[in-house]
């Protein structure tokens, strides 16, 4: 419920503000606007202002919404009128009214970012666990243990990386620019500074996911390797492992975090079978006192690979920190991170478009909705930083140049600049009918990527 309800929320909210944009701009050069409704279908309330030539109406189906001007294209108006009509407009005063409703999407995601910012966010310290073997992060050298304490792309001046999602967002766009990414590490204690350069450039990328950042080596931030949960009949039950054990090796490996332990116990399988996995002596500190005792993890077919499961939550909880921006540079960097969003949207949609990206990266509503169930689930911060990624992602998809959308109006603007002449009716129906198959193709592939991941 609390799913559905998240979902319909961001919905709510974000269609709304995108219908305003246009309404207020309408409003600003002189149209006049006859209804501004959120949703499609049966009316299900209605309000007129009294005086108000606008009635504002919510609609049973909240997927999309609507601004109806008065427009000759539609029904005749009255010749004392026609100044109030859309159509009769200036070029830019229509071009503005257009471009309103995703640009206000744009500006929400500026204030949501800037409200986070304000308020203050733990996030995970920027503390480097063990780097996956044979990846990028490993043959730079990282071994586990530094903290980052600036980052930035080879080339760029490096900046001070507050958190771990910091690093993350980086390594993401360095991937995808396909640039090598700088690191300044030191100890934990912030001592004996060095950088290291992970080699970015040289990889060939299709998704954003969690494989990406174990090719690069590095997933997660520094976590204790402490036993949390321990399933019944796991193979860590089995072996007498309990919550709050720490591990101090893997047989001859000594332990320096969770991450390493994981991908040990990953890759303890050595041939085919349902339990063909190697087992090995592990030496833990249960309360103080030190204790040896043979595990053997359960293999498990994941994707098509078998791996090593213990049956056991691995990993303390890591290290936070608070961070918290003032008034000013609060509203920059909210501004700051919308425009990153924004410009590596478009990158990614482009990137799938010519094939260097895969389609998989596309979500749809299920997806969508199961990350706002999720984001409410973990706090008004998350929910906050959800409104905004997805309203970023609502206003560039309505700037694109396709002809149902807002961008197609504003192709439709930029012809008439140029040409001096508008699209005739002939061509735009032409072009509505190509806009609506493309659109209905991504929603295709945005529904069968949610259903995909949903199936496993």
């Amino acid at each position: 419920m609390l799913t559905i309800l998240a979902f319909l929320l961001a919905l709510g909210v974000l269609i709304a503000v995108h219908e305003y944009g246009h309404y207020r701009m309408a409003v600003a050069c002189g149209v006049r606007v006859l209804r501004f409704s959120v949703g499609f279908g049966q009316v299900v309330w209605r309000w007129q202002p009294k005086g108000s030539a606008t009635e504002f109406v919510l609609a049973a189906f909240p997927i999309g919404g609507y601004v109806r001007m008065l427009d000759e294209r539609e029904a005749p108006v009255p010749a004392q009128d026609r100044h109030l009509a859309f159509n009769t407009q200036p070029l830019a005063a229509r071009a503005a009214i257009v471009a309103a409703g995703p640009l206000t999407n744009l500006l929400l995601a500026v204030l949501l970012y800037a409200v986070v910012n304000w308020s203050g966010v733990d996030q995970p310290r920027a503390l480097l666990a063990s780097p996956v073997p044979g990846s990028i992060a490993e043959q730079a050298g990282i071994v586990g243990g530094e903290l980052v304490q600036h980052a930035g792309l080879d080339g760029d001046e490096p900046e001070p990386v507050a958190s771990f999602d910091d690093l993350r967002w980086l390594l993401a766009q360095g991937a995808l620019k396909k640039r090598d990414v700088r690191l300044m590490l030191a100890t934990a204690r912030g001592q004996a500074t060095h950088a290291v350069l992970l080699r970015l450039s040289q990889t060939d990328i299709q998704d954003v996911d969690a494989q990406l950042f174990r090719r690069i080596g590095i997933i997660g931030p520094l976590s204790r390797p402490v036993l949390g949960d321990v399933m019944a009949g796991g193979a860590g039950a089995a072996a007498g492992l309990l919550p709050g054990d720490l591990v101090l090796k893997f047989g001859p490996v000594p332990i320096r975090d969770a991450q390493q332990l994981r991908d040990l116990i990953r890759g303890s399988v050595h041939g085919a079978g349902s339990t063909a996995s190697t087992a090995s002596n592990w030496v833990i500190d249960r309360a103080g006192r030190q204790l040896e005792i043979t595990v053997q993890p359960l293999a498990v077919d994941e994707s098509g690979r078998l791996v090593g499961k213990i049956g056991a939550f691995v990993g303390a909880p890591v290290e936070l920190v608070t961070v918290q921006l003032g008034p000013l540079d609060g509203l920059w960097a909210g501004a700051v991170k919308t425009w990153e969003v924004s410009a590596l949207t478009v990158r990614m949609m482009g990137r799938m478009l010519i094939g260097e990206a895969s389609l998989k990266n596309l979500s749809g509503p299920l997806t969508i909705a199961d990350y706002a169930g999720k984001s409410a689930n973990q706090g008004l911060t998350a929910y906050l930083l959800f409104l905004a990624l997805v309203s970023v992602s609502l206003g560039v998809l309505n700037l694109l140049p396709l002809p149902v959308l807002d961008g197609g109006h504003l192709m439709y603007y930029l012809w008439e600049a140029v040409t001096g002449n508008s699209v005739t009716d002939a061509w735009m129906e032409r072009l509505q009918r190509g806009g609506v198959a493309v659109l209905f193709l991504m929603m295709g592939i945005a529904l069968y990527n949610d259903l995909a991941r949903m199936l496993g």
